[in-house]
C-alpha cells in the first residue's frame, strides 16, 4: 500500500525511480509486441533482437560487456530461444515464455549484474535450486557454467 511521508516533502510510493521506469519499459514492450502481433516468427524475432541489442548498447561499459557475451551463450547454445526484452532488459524466451535474462547491475545500482531463470527453466534440482546468479566478469570458467547452466534450463 502507497504511503505519504509527514517527515518530508518526498513521498514514497512503494517502487524506486528504477523500478517505476522498468514498469514503463515493460509497457512499451507489451504495446510493441501487440503491435507486431501478426508479423512471422522470424520477422517477431529478428525485432526482439534488435531491440535487445539496442537495449545492451545503452549500457554501462561493464554491463554491456557482460550482456553481448551473454547473449552470444544463448545464441550459440540455443538458438532457438527468442530474444526480446522484458523489463527493459535482455531476456529469451521459448513459446512466449522468459526462460533467462540479464539484469544490468547499474540499472538497479547493484553491485553485480544477474542472470536469472524464470519457471519453464528447467533447473530443479530437489525441493531448493537458485534461479538467479550473481555476474561480476565472463571468465572462461563462467562461461563454461553459463553454458551448462543454459543446456539444463532449456533441456
Amino acid at each position: 500500500m502507497a504511503t505519504k511521508s509527514t517527515d518530508t516533502a518526498e513521498s514514497y510510493d512503494g517502487f524506486t525511480e528504477d523500478e517505476r521506469e522498468a514498469m514503463k519499459d515493460r509497457a512499451k514492450e507489451l504495446k510493441g509486441a501487440k503491435a507486431r502481433g501478426t508479423r512471422s516468427k522470424a520477422a517477431a524475432k529478428a525485432d526482439g533482437e534488435a531491440d535487445l541489442l539496442a537495449k545492451v548498447a545503452e549500457m554501462a561499459d561493464e554491463d554491456r560487456v557482460l550482456a553481448e557475451g551473454v547473449h552470444a551463450l544463448v545464441k550459440k547454445v540455443t538458438p532457438g530461444l527468442t530474444p526480446k526484452t522484458w523489463y527493459g532488459m535482455p531476456a529469451y524466451a521459448r513459446d512466449g515464455k522468459v526462460v533467462l535474462f540479464f539484469q544490468s547491475a547499474a540499472k538497479f545500482k547493484a553491485r553485480y549484474a544477474t542472470l536469472g531463470f524464470n519457471d519453464p527453466a528447467t533447473l530443479d534440482d530437489g525441493d531448493m535450486w537458485p534461479t538467479a546468479f550473481a555476474l561480476a566478469a565472463l571468465t572462461p570458467e563462467v562461461e563454461a557454467r553459463i553454458e551448462a547452466l543454459i543446456t539444463r534450463a532449456t533441456a
